[in-house]
């Protein structure tokens, strides 16, 4: 069942306002470029196209790259997507992309992925709320850290992502959340730790409520904080550009600090067609604590190049 393999194409070219895309992160390894590699599929009736998103997250550069349908293949067996003629598996990805204002090229290999655990009854981040039909988006870990390899070419010039760090997720459904905010980092200074945050305002049943899902890793430990299993958000608050969570469960408090700097302009689903602009900053600096319900501090560190985006109305649910 797909549901237990959310890297792979869910849905189908059939569909009607839908979207899916794959997320793909990368950092060199002296931190000094940053590439997040987008290849999707939007179904909105006339404007129904394929497409690869690119932001640089050192400098807030964005490109749109747009295809016929008919130019993307995706499996619904293993993490392999095409779109013209650019490649993306587990593997690695290949770059040849053009329009009138850039090109990008290359390869970037991948090496020792680590796939977010699936269970019987919590397949993925989204636990049981995999099995829920008809949710406006839903969200999928695929790897939350992995090395990478190879080089890619641009206006700016070849970047070696030789020894570098790689990330997966992937989202699909009809819209993104009316508001949201969603943070990523694996880049920590002294140690192999992963995270993921989103929160978001999800539709249900004529009303809505407030969701979030979010996990940290470290030396092969993996540690829940979503509204499935039982956790809370004690703070969230956004402050001179510096966001503040704290979420908590019966065992562990996690504190997340985020600086968001360089945002650059990304297009984001409404009924699968991608009309909305939003900002991701790829370079976020972020630092994380985690401790037990003594107050014992357990995991301390920071991080750099970290991933967020912020629709701030998102905070108002949280005065």
């Amino acid at each position: 069942m797909k549901v237990f393999k959310p890297w792979v194409f869910q849905g189908s070219a059939r569909k009607k306002n839908y979207f899916e895309g794959w997320y793909f992160k990368h950092v060199s390894e002296d931190l000094k470029n940053v590439y997040s590699i987008i290849p999707g599929i939007s179904l909105s009736g006339k404007d129904s196209h394929s497409f690869v998103q690119v932001i640089n997250g050192l400098s807030g550069e964005t490109g749109y790259f747009r295809y016929p349908l008919k130019e993307f293949n995706a499996s619904a067996q293993t993490l392999s997507i095409s779109v013209g003629k650019s490649n993306f598996t587990d593997e690695g990805i290949s770059l040849n992309l053009k329009n009138k204002d850039s090109a990008i090229s290359g390869e970037i290999r991948y090496d020792k992925l680590n796939y977010y655990p699936s269970g019987l009854l919590k397949p993925g981040i989204m636990g049981w709320y995999s099995f829920v039909p008809f949710m406006e988006c839903k969200h999928g870990i695929v790897s939350t850290r992995h090395k990478t390899s190879g080089e890619i070419h641009t206006g700016n010039g070849t970047i070696d992502f030789k020894n570098g760090t790689g990330y997966i997720e992937k989202d699909w459904g009809s819209s993104f959340p009316e508001s949201w905010l969603w943070l990523h980092c694996n880049t920590f200074t002294s140690s192999d730790a992963s995270l993921m945050l989103s929160v978001a305002k999800i539709p249900w049943l004529g009303n809505y409520f407030i969701g979030f899902i979010s996990y940290l890793t470290y030396e092969d430990r993996l540690y829940n904080f979503s509204t499935w299993s039982g956790a809370s958000i004690e703070v969230l608050d956004y402050t001179d550009n510096i966001l503040h969570v704290i979420l908590v469960n019966k065992k562990h408090k996690f504190t997340i600090r985020a600086l968001n700097n360089n945002p650059g302009d990304l297009k984001a689903p409404v009924r699968g067609s991608m009309s909305r602009t939003i900002k991701e900053t790829v370079d976020a600096d972020i630092e994380i604590s985690l401790t037990d319900s003594h107050g014992k501090q357990l995991f301390h560190d920071n991080g750099k190049r970290g991933g967020m985006e912020l629709i701030e109305k998102i905070l108002t649910y949280f005065d």
